[in-house]
């Protein structure tokens, strides 16, 4: 429902796995059979051995994938499915072994950062919960309410960001998170390095440019960028290419359009969306633990500015009962 740091280290170590057992030599079936009984995870056994059967009626890897259900995100099955055709499979595993080990790193970081925070909020709810109990015991419960209701909107931020719903809700979300400062951002560029990973390889795949970016744009993961580049295809049928639509989108920013219009012009493509993939990527996790660091922070003086007007309360409200009885 909700994916932790250890599911993301647990993928990594997947196609790590997959990765060295193929520069080695080792065939794919025999590489899944020697993961299947020493998997990262008990749980990767089964989607494992659905795969498996998938490859000995004769499916490709990348087919077995899809039909073994929400196991893999279409990220992973477009990387691998350009991995097969351009047959640099090997390079797919490490790619998105790097990808997720850089995941888990990332979120690891952000969660080390908000546990001491998370524990001066706690703290403060207990000290706001007596200072209520002893100004009226009616309120005791409301310092307790409020934390629930926080518990509740983080859990359904969370939740949403990272579930599998349909695609009007998750751009919902995405248009929502987009206005945040930083982390919007940070999100933004993210997708734009998953769009150019999987542009990459599809293109030196032979994919097809109209099939080659609805497909990169699906496995951006951003419903935005999907929705952008779903709008091309009559364009391009007519005509278009994809360097001229970029000028057009406000949705890419300038360094990518041009970027591409470079590559697209000097036949290194493959080459250019490495670069951005690599860039986008890096500032994209970057923003991202910005925002682990700030949050904190920011997370503190709320606590101290509610500390302050509690106590400045409390004592006010003491001496007025003080002062009221002469």
């Amino acid at each position: 429902m909700i994916i932790s740091p250890g599911q993301l280290t647990d993928r990594a170590e997947f196609y790590y796995q997959l990765q060295q057992l193929s520069a080695a030599g080792i065939g794919l079936v025999a590489s899944l059979e020697q993961i299947r009984r020493h998997p990262p995870v008990r749980s990767y056994i089964r989607p494992i051995q659905q795969v498996l059967d998938e490859l000995h009626q004769g499916s490709t890897f990348s087919e077995g994938l899809a039909r073994a259900g929400d196991w893999l995100p279409g990220f992973d099955i477009t990387l691998i499915s350009a991995g097969e055709k351009s047959g640099r499979l090997d390079q797919s595993f490490r790619l998105l072994a790097d990808y997720y080990a850089q995941r888990a790193q990332t979120m690891k970081q952000m969660i080390s950062d908000l546990l001491y925070p998370a524990l001066l909020l706690h703290l403060l709810v207990a000290v706001m919960t007596l200072l209520a109990w002893l100004r009226n015991p009616a309120f005791v419960w409301t310092p307790s309410i409020m934390l629930g209701l926080i518990y509740a909107a983080i859990f359904a931020v969370v939740f949403a960001a990272q579930s599998r719903h349909g695609e009007k809700w998750r751009a919902v979300v995405e248009s929502i998170l987009h206005r945040v400062p930083v982390l919007g951002t940070g999100r933004h560029f993210l997708a734009l390095g998953r769009l150019s990973a999987a542009l990459e390889a599809l293109l030196s795949a032979g994919v097809t440019v109209i099939e080659a970016w609805e497909l990169a744009a699906a496995a951006s993961g951003s419903p935005a960028i999907r929705r952008s580049v779903r709008e091309w295809r009559p364009l391009l049928e007519s005509g278009k290419t994809p360097a001229e639509l970029l000028q057009q989108t406000r949705r890419f920013p300038d360094l990518f359009s041009s970027q591409y219009t470079a590559g697209e012009i000097s036949g290194r493509l493959d080459q250019t969306m490495r670069r951005l993939h690599q860039y986008y990527n890096e500032e994209g996790t970057r923003k991202l633990r910005a925002v682990g660091r700030w949050v904190p922070i920011f997370i503190y003086l709320v606590i101290m500015v509610v500390i302050v007007i509690f106590v400045v309360q409390f004592w006010t409200g003491y001496f007025n009962q003080v002062f009221s009885t002469f």
